[in-house]
């Protein structure tokens, strides 16, 4: 009778040993085939780290080709302050270079954060200074390549054009109405650190950021320079306190040039007022068709 009930209480243990197994072994299947993606990507962001890229902007053409709006590469200066060694001496040497306080520089050298962007000090940095900070091979100082816009004959169309903001954001006219389409999508150098920020020994992976789309104007180039030498031409002329012209082709109702005095520099917007960068005046002035508006009567 004892031993009876010991058979029966070690094939009790047996089969929830077997149970418990199986458990296990289901519970590892899960984890290692079902929910691998989700935990890879969770794990994967506890110890990989992000180098921001930014995209080009779209082109802005002319209906020849001619670039109206483009884009030059500038660099930028981006700190892991987890990687920085001695934060006084870093910041010191930056502070000198970019001629900005001692304790501004320290407390972004200092910061709580994964990665620090020194702005605006550290943004569209010329070639010397870059030069300057990558020679001092600071430990957790990068330089990262960004774009800036270019409007190669700069005051020509620059009302219809507009102008983008430090971040390469359209704050004004095509540049804004078009921002959607004309933004790209960053790319990055993806990086591995441990908890403490330290950068592991591990292949850094590169993102290739996607430009943003291309425009092309009915705008004839030819056409808009001619425009803009005569409405100078006019104000200097006649001490006018405003000028505007416009080209429109009769056939297809498509504006070859369009321009109006005041007008303004795109790349330097801060430096004019509100007035002068908003009326774009064909669009904006209400005015009198006058002879190029005839009514047809019929018999």
């Amino acid at each position: 009778m004892f031993l009876k009930k010991m058979n029966a209480r070690m094939k009790l243990v047996l089969v929830i040993l077997i149970v418990l197994f199986f458990v296990i072994i289901g519970k590892v299947f899960y984890i290692q085939v079902i929910s691998y993606d989700k935990l890879h990507h969770y794990a994967t962001s506890l110890w990989s780290r992000n180098l921001p890229l930014e995209a080009n902007r779209g082109i802005i053409y002319d209906r020849d080709g001619v670039v109206l709006a483009g884009n030059i590469t500038t660099t930028s200066l981006v700190l892991i302050p987890n990687q920085i060694v001695d934060k006084e001496s870093t910041a010191s040497s930056l502070a000198e270079i970019l001629g900005v306080s001692y304790e501004d520089m320290l407390s972004h050298v200092s910061k709580k954060t994964s990665i620090e962007r020194v702005h605006p000090e550290g943004r569209r940095l010329s070639n010397e200074i870059a030069d300057k900070i990558s020679n001092l091979k600071l430990p957790g100082v990068y330089l990262v390549k960004e774009a800036k816009r270019e409007y190669p004959y700069d005051t020509y169309l620059s009302h219809t054009l507009g102008f983008v903001g430090i971040d390469n954001q359209g704050l004004s006219g095509l540049e804004l109405i078009y921002d959607q389409y004309l933004t790209g999508s960053y790319g990055a150098i993806k990086y591995f650190s441990d908890a403490k920020g330290n950068r592991l020994k591990l292949s850094q992976v590169y993102e290739k950021p996607q430009d943003g789309i291309n425009m092309t104007l009915t705008i004839d180039f030819e056409l808009q320079e001619a425009l803009e030498r005569e409405l100078d031409n006019a104000m200097s002329m006649y001490q006018a306190d405003q000028a505007f012209g416009l080209a429109m082709d009769p056939n297809s109702g498509a504006i070859l040039a369009i321009a109006s005095r005041p007008n303004f520099s795109p790349t330097n917007y801060q430096d004019y007022t509100t007035e002068e960068i908003n009326r774009n005046l064909p669009i904006w002035m209400t005015y009198e068709p006058g002879s190029t508006f005839k009514n047809v009567d019929t018999i």
